[in-house]
């Protein structure tokens, strides 16, 4: 630049000797100096900004455990997201998003009756070992999950009569009968191809690390101490922001906020106790990520049983529940009211609940004089809790609860509780007349929050022994048809039904929650439950 100044000076005053005007020569002096203005500006915009630097390796905390590695028998919400990170099924969902892509697969038809999908494979994929990954080992992975009938193999033998392979990139799946949400079945580990390598045809493999084509690969793993994965470099799909993912297992909630706290880990990852979230917020040096969940929190009534086969009785109780309350004194706002079984990611949705209100403690008492109560002759209630799920704030959701009832005047709340194998046996067979439950879905439809709740051949896990043909009727109608607007009306239907005849109440639904160092950048957080490491990545 220098240099340029001085020659273009020189030119300048050896024209001026030659007899040029003075107008001239400050024309020349103008057009000179715009030239090296105009210069100064393009080198200066065309030089970026120093990057910062990503660190190669991320290390997650988690109280959670990977129970094994096999999708043909895993069937808890850690291990599945392990087995989405390190095998990859024909359809995924975005990360960040409750939306449905496509994973190895490109394409698919459905013919017309419905009965029949047939997906297209991606060329060229390889498991992460580099070994060739085509048609057959999509039927390979369906054909283990019918030899070994493991835990989640409903999710596949209940819906796939038969699966063919047309050819080493198309693969047919025959169903028993339409069903509109069979791509969203795709999604979840059953279905996922694994490396015939290290898992057996017909037996489960709960310790196999030979993974599958997910984006990244296990290196090594420790059960309860250390898992390791590593970038798969033979991923179809761009290569992950970060090489190496640590992901170290603590004992409890106060270990791994301490661990966060001190930096040992960059990310505190499910989960972390709710009361503590508060002062994690302030700490400068994290950061407090969070997304509504999947999971619901709701209660049920045995609807066979007195007294809450009296339809006025259920509703009453429903109106007089503080959801507001319960999620900022049990929960310290980690949940969000729920208004309808449907959470509020899904489409199809009615909050038909909304008209019962919150706190409605006149129309509780309304409807319960209406029963037959009165102060003298109050509603005796037992309301069952566990904290194997909910921890503590189950308790404290128990107690609001039994306050607010108790604020009508004209019913007594006495709690109980049982640890989970029990309360899942007092459950199924209506030993407990009103309960506290989640709900975790398999896959992320409408129809997953519907069909398990009310049709009869599927709620029998509930004890609420609910059963009404129109509402079953609609639930299947909707099942058959692939037009989501249809669905979504059909859906609406049932839900406004639900609201008037009260098997269940809709509470609350959760939040995804995540604390990480501020360096911390990619992660997208979404309504699946399941962290995605693709995209996450530490500046350093």
């Amino acid at each position: 630049m220098f240099i340029y100044i001085m020659i273009s000076v020189g030119y300048m005053r050896k024209i001026s000797r030659t007899a040029l005007s003075r107008v001239a020569v400050v024309v020349i002096a103008i057009v000179v100096i715009a030239a090296v203005a105009l210069s100064a500006f393009y080198l200066t915009s065309t030089v970026s900004p120093p990057q910062p630097k990503r660190s190669d390796t991320l290390i997650i905390g988690t109280t959670d455990r990977v129970t094994q590695m096999d999708p043909a028998k895993a069937y808890d919400f850690y291990t599945w997201e392990v087995l989405n990170n390190v095998l990859e099924g024909l359809m995924k969902y975005e990360p960040g998003t409750a939306r449905l892509t496509f994973g190895l697969a490109e394409r698919y038809t459905v013919s017309s009756d419905g009965t029949e999908y047939v997906f297209k494979l991606k060329e060229g994929l390889k498991f992460s070992d580099g070994t060739p990954l085509d048609a057959t080992h999509v039927k390979y992975q369906i054909d283990r999950v019918f030899a070994t009938q493991a835990d989640p193999s409903w999710l596949v033998t209940s819906f796939v009569e038969s699966v063919e392979v047309l050819n080493s990139t198309a693969i047919k799946f025959k169903l028993y009968a339409p069903t509109s949400f069979f791509p969203a079945l795709l999604a979840t580990p059953p279905y996922f191809p694994v490396n015939p390598k290290g898992y057996p045809l017909d037996e489960i493999a709960p310790d196999s690390t030979a993974g599958g084509a997910g984006p990244y690969r296990i290196k090594s793993w420790v059960r309860d101490q250390q898992l390791i994965l590593e970038a798969n470099p033979y991923y179809h799909g761009p290569p992950p922001a970060t090489k190496t993912i640590v992901i170290k297992f603590y004992k409890d909630a106060s270990s791994l906020r301490l661990a966060v706290e001190r930096g040992e880990i960059d990310i505190a990852w499910r989960a972390l106790n709710p009361v503590d979230l508060e002062d994690l917020r302030k700490n400068p040096k994290l950061q407090v990520l969070e997304v509504p969940a999947s999971y619901i929190g709701f209660l049920v009534f045995n609807t066979k049983d007195p007294p809450f086969n009296d339809v006025r009785v259920r509703k009453a109780l429903a109106a007089a529940i503080d959801r507001k309350e319960i999620a900022s004194k049990a929960f310290f706002d980690t949940v969000i009211p729920l208004y309808t079984l449907v959470p509020s990611f899904l489409w199809g949705r009615e909050e038909s609940f909304r008209k019962l209100g919150d706190a409605n403690i006149e129309l509780a008492r309304s409807l319960l004089r209406e029963a037959g109560y009165s102060e003298q002759n109050k509603l005796q209630v037992e309301l069952w809790y566990t904290t194997t799920q909910l921890g503590e704030p189950g308790r404290d959701m128990a107690l609001v609860i039994k306050d607010s009832w108790e604020k009508t005047g004209l019913v007594s709340v006495s709690l109980n509780t049982a640890e989970w194998a029990t309360y899942l046996d007092n459950a199924a067979n209506g030993i407990m007349k009103v309960y506290i439950q989640t709900w975790y879905p398999d896959y992320l439809d409408p129809d997953d929050y519907l069909t398990p709740f009310l049709v009869p051949e599927a709620n029998s896990w509930s004890g609420c022994f609910y059963d009404n043909e129109e509402v079953t009727n609609l639930i299947l109608e909707a099942q058959k048809i692939t037009d989501q607007n249809a669905r979504a009306n059909l859906y609406k239907k049932v839900q406004e039904i639900v609201a008037e005849e009260i098997p269940f109440v809709p509470v609350f639904e959760g939040k995804t929650i995540m604390v990480a160092a501020k360096g911390v950048k990619g992660v997208l957080l979404d309504a699946t439950t399941l962290l995605k490491y693709l995209t996450i990545y530490k500046e350093t």
